[in-house]
Protein backbone atom coordinates (compact mmCIF):
# COMPACT_ATOMS: atom_id res chain seq x y z
CA UNK A 1 0.00 0.00 0.00
CA UNK A 2 1.18 3.50 -0.74
CA UNK A 3 1.70 6.02 2.03
CA UNK A 4 -1.10 8.19 3.37
CA UNK A 5 -0.98 11.98 3.45
CA UNK A 6 0.40 12.33 -0.05
CA UNK A 7 -0.68 15.21 -2.26
CA UNK A 8 -2.19 14.13 -5.58
CA UNK A 9 -3.51 17.01 -7.65
CA UNK A 10 -4.82 17.50 -11.13
CA UNK A 11 -4.43 21.01 -12.46
CA UNK A 12 -6.25 22.17 -15.53
CA UNK A 13 -8.34 24.86 -17.13
CA UNK A 14 -11.71 23.33 -16.27
CA UNK A 15 -12.25 22.09 -19.82
CA UNK A 16 -13.91 18.71 -20.56
CA UNK A 17 -10.50 17.12 -21.29
CA UNK A 18 -9.16 18.18 -17.88
CA UNK A 19 -12.28 16.91 -16.12
CA UNK A 20 -11.99 13.56 -17.92
CA UNK A 21 -8.32 13.37 -16.89
CA UNK A 22 -9.36 14.00 -13.27
CA UNK A 23 -11.86 11.12 -13.41
CA UNK A 24 -9.22 8.82 -14.88
CA UNK A 25 -6.70 9.77 -12.17
CA UNK A 26 -9.29 9.11 -9.44
CA UNK A 27 -10.14 5.73 -10.98
CA UNK A 28 -6.47 4.76 -11.27
CA UNK A 29 -5.80 5.77 -7.65
CA UNK A 30 -8.80 3.75 -6.45
CA UNK A 31 -7.72 0.67 -8.42
CA UNK A 32 -4.24 0.93 -6.89
CA UNK A 33 -5.81 1.33 -3.43
CA UNK A 34 -3.99 4.61 -2.87
CA UNK A 35 -5.19 6.16 0.36
CA UNK A 36 -5.11 9.79 -0.75
CA UNK A 37 -7.63 12.32 -1.97
CA UNK A 38 -7.21 13.49 -5.54
CA UNK A 39 -7.76 17.25 -5.65
CA UNK A 40 -8.48 19.49 -8.64
CA UNK A 41 -7.38 23.06 -9.27
CA UNK A 42 -8.29 25.30 -12.19
CA UNK A 43 -5.68 27.88 -11.16
CA UNK A 44 -3.64 28.36 -14.33
CA UNK A 45 -1.18 30.56 -12.43
CA UNK A 46 -0.22 27.50 -10.39
CA UNK A 47 0.42 25.53 -13.59
CA UNK A 48 2.68 28.30 -14.90
CA UNK A 49 4.57 28.48 -11.57
CA UNK A 50 5.36 24.77 -11.98
CA UNK A 51 7.03 25.61 -15.28
CA UNK A 52 4.49 23.61 -17.25
CA UNK A 53 3.02 24.91 -20.49
CA UNK A 54 0.40 22.21 -21.15
CA UNK A 55 -2.61 21.02 -19.22
CA UNK A 56 -3.91 18.94 -17.63
CA UNK A 57 -1.14 18.31 -15.12
CA UNK A 58 -0.83 15.44 -12.66
CA UNK A 59 1.21 16.69 -9.71
CA UNK A 60 2.36 14.53 -6.84
CA UNK A 61 3.59 16.28 -3.71
CA UNK A 62 3.83 19.54 -5.66
CA UNK A 63 5.88 18.12 -8.53
CA UNK A 64 4.44 17.69 -12.04
CA UNK A 65 4.76 14.07 -13.20
CA UNK A 66 2.47 14.00 -16.27
CA UNK A 67 1.44 16.87 -18.51
CA UNK A 68 -0.88 17.27 -21.46
CA UNK A 69 -3.80 15.23 -22.71
CA UNK A 70 -3.80 11.75 -24.16
CA UNK A 71 -2.39 9.69 -21.30
CA UNK A 72 -3.90 6.25 -20.79
CA UNK A 73 -5.01 4.91 -17.44
CA UNK A 74 -1.91 2.69 -17.49
CA UNK A 75 0.30 5.77 -17.96
CA UNK A 76 -1.39 7.37 -14.97
CA UNK A 77 -1.05 4.24 -12.82
CA UNK A 78 2.66 4.04 -13.65
CA UNK A 79 3.13 7.72 -12.78
CA UNK A 80 1.40 7.18 -9.43
CA UNK A 81 3.38 4.04 -8.61
CA UNK A 82 6.71 5.58 -9.63
CA UNK A 83 6.23 8.87 -7.79
CA UNK A 84 4.53 7.99 -4.50
CA UNK A 85 6.68 6.55 -1.71
CA UNK A 86 5.62 3.17 -0.35
CA UNK A 87 4.83 2.50 3.30
CA UNK A 88 7.52 0.61 5.14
Amino acid sequence: MLMKNQSIRVLGSGCPTCKKFLKTVKKAAAELKIDAEVEYSADTTEIIKMGVMASPVLAINGRPVLTGAGHSQEDIKNALLNNLPEEK
